[in-house]
């Protein structure tokens, strides 16, 4: 389908080089789903490059139906690049997902309200309103082998087998409507370095984080022997309307047995995003600080959390000392991206 799909395959690093390739392409230089220009995300699975806004809603349906990766900061599986690839673009997949729109839709614009963005998504990907009805794949109920495969024959034939596996009915990962966690916006953490962490080996340790905000958890890379390790690592969290506080824990990563705990700490997140709301749109005004998350008893904090934007992005330096171990401090930067408009 595209040339792309044999350059620098296997190759270190060549996975986000053809992501990156494929979005130059003209059609994928805008939103699949808004027309929002430089989409810097995309749904691995079904094939579509989306901006920051058509994101969160992409999450917001489970990874069943969309996985959502970023075209910069994730890391890319061969499959998922090749998944990408084989479907070709927004064009592609537009002309299978867009195929009917029905006159009580209009597509949403980049400047469409986070409900349009949600309503439009869902009914396009989840509810395939907009597919030819032979294309439909609608049952909630479990259906037999045969039924099942003549009702995607056509989809099987034209696009990548990850791309139709997405919607087949599953009744084991099947979310009811009611229950889908809508999200409001993204933490990026950036995760600095720690100091002076406690010893789990011999003489040392093999740290790494885990970030954990409701049902989501990431963790960072393993620091090899290294009781003060440098990360320099971004990690990506989605924020649903009822959130918490973010639970911060290290461990010692152990080959042979299970990894031990090294510390762990809460974030509030709460002054960020409260403070970040209050202002709206960080790009209108200047480098200014317009919060803090103040030091306390209660909280792992060193010394107060001063909120600012700074470049037009709302970011916050956090550090913390270790809960419930000998040793140990981390320093690490948080950044708010708002999903709603």
């Amino acid at each position: 389908m595209s040339y792309y799909s044999a350059a620098g395959h296997g190759k270190p690093g060549s996975g986000k080089r053809r992501i990156r390739e494929l979005l130059t392409q003209s059609d994928n230089r805008f939103c699949a789903d808004c027309g929002s220009p430089d989409p810097k995300w995309a749904s691995a699975n079904i094939g579509v490059f989306i901006c920051l806004k058509c994101c969160g809603v992409h999450r917001s349906l489970g990874t069943h139906i969309s996985k959502v990766l970023s075209v910069t900061l994730d890391e890319w599986s061969d499959e998922e690049v090749d998944s990408m690839i084989e479907i070709g673009g927004n064009a592609s997949a537009n002309s299978i997902y867009e195929a009917f729109i029905p006159d009580r839709f209009s597509k949403p614009g980049p400047d469409a309200t986070h409900d349009q963005r949600m309503r439009f998504i869902r009914s396009k990907y989840e509810l395939q309103e907009f597919l030819k009805p032979s294309l439909r794949i609608t049952s909630t109920k479990v259906t037999s082998t045969k039924s099942s495969s003549s009702s995607s024959s056509y989809l099987s034939s034209s696009l990548s087998k990850k791309f139709i596996d997405s919607f087949r009915t599953n009744p084991s990962s099947q979310q009811p409507l009611e229950g889908m966690v809508e999200f409001i916006g993204l933490l990026k953490v950036t995760l600095k370095k720690g100091t002076n962490l406690a010893v789990r080996d011999m003489m040392t340790s093999d740290p790494y984080v885990k970030l954990t905000l409701g049902q989501q958890s990431v963790q960072s890379t393993v620091k090899k022997s290294n009781l003060n390790p440098v990360w320099n690592e971004e990690l990506m969290l989605s924020v649903p309307h009822n959130y918490g506080s973010v639970k911060l824990q290290v461990f010692d990563y152990d080959t042979f047995s299970a990894d031990d705990i090294m510390g762990e700490a809460g974030i509030d997140i709460q002054p960020l995003i409260t403070s970040a709301m209050a202002f709206g749109d960080p790009e209108m005004f200047g480098d200014m600080q317009i919060g803090k998350w103040l030091k306390s008893h209660d909280n792992a904090l060193i010394e107060d959390s001063s909120i600012n934007i700074a470049d037009g992005k709302v970011k916050q330096e956090v550090k913390i000392k270790l809960q419930n171990v000998e040793s140990g401090e981390l320093e690490l930067e948080v950044e708010w991206l708002s999903l709603e408009s």
